[in-house]
């Protein structure tokens, strides 16, 4: 206990607390939606493309949030863009778009500072690269994320489920979509640097897969889901502090456990 008093004192663990809190609250609200409208994959997606922006910002010398959420915004619309065309389906619009991002990133990489730390940290993520600019960039956008989601709740609520009664009932469907696009590029973007490029997509893609087992109304799995994040990065912070282990993979597992525990309990709830 003394030791995880301790570690509470480091800086950087303040810092990745603050943080890790409010990405974990953001993805998990936006995850809900995005599993529901079978576009979960798009977190994986933009953070190829954010890896990709960053690797130019850090060959550029300049500082990569400036540079990586207006391209990942510019991803997401181009991703909702082919989705309405439907001249291309979604999961190979997102491999098109992903793995085109991630080779850009790995070869200005190579050409320019090579494969080091920094790079590296972008790829498999770590607590350590956030300084206190960074936290106060992340705080702000954050805040205007889960403000904006709380704002609009009633119309992301009925896009999420029906766009043709949206439509039918005069709800900008394409506006909306867009909002729920800029809210996730931005988010993932902030998430990247703890999670890594990897493994930003569990943030979004677990939480909400277990609240929709624990719940059934759309509120409740979004307030279930929004619990969960938290815990589970609280869990896998402390775990990577006490174990020495990638603080993205202990989230990630933490998540991974805590899903298979829940649908242990429901199979067993069945029989």
């Amino acid at each position: 206990m003394n030791l995880i008093i301790t570690m509470f004192q480091y800086p950087f663990i303040q810092r990745a607390l603050i943080v890790g809190v409010l990405v974990s609250l953001c993805a998990a609200l936006l995850g809900v939606c995005l599993v529901l409208k079978h576009y979960s994959m798009i977190g994986d997606g933009l953070s190829h493309v954010s890896f990709g922006a960053l690797s130019v910002a850090v060959a550029l010398g300049v500082s990569p949030l400036w540079i990586s959420i207006p391209i990942v915004i510019i991803a997401s619309f181009c991703l909702l863009r082919i989705r309405e065309n439907a001249h291309m389906k979604n999961d190979a619009a997102i491999a098109v778009v992903s793995s085109s991002a991630l080779a850009i990133g790995i070869t200005v990489t190579a050409l320019t500072t090579g494969i080091n730390t920094d790079v590296s940290s972008y790829m498999f993520g770590s607590i350590l690269v956030m300084n206190e600019q960074d936290v106060m960039i992340s705080i702000v956008l954050c805040i205007i994320v889960l403000a904006l989601f709380i704002l609009f709740y009633s119309r992301i609520f009925s896009i999420t489920f029906d766009e043709n009664f949206s439509k039918a009932s005069g709800i900008p469907v394409g506006r909306f979509n867009a909002l729920l696009s800029v809210l996730t590029a931005v988010t993932i973007t902030l998430g990247m640097r703890m999670m890594g490029a990897m493994l930003i997509s569990s943030l979004i893609i677990f939480p909400a897969l277990i609240a929709m087992r624990l719940q059934r109304s759309f509120s409740g799995v979004i307030i279930a889901a929004a619990i969960t994040a938290v815990i589970d990065f609280l869990l896998g912070l402390v775990i990577s502090f006490l174990l020495s282990t990638p603080t993205g993979a202990s989230i990630v597992l933490v998540n991974l456990c805590v899903l298979l525990i829940v649908t242990a309990i429901q199979k067993v709830r069945g029989k």
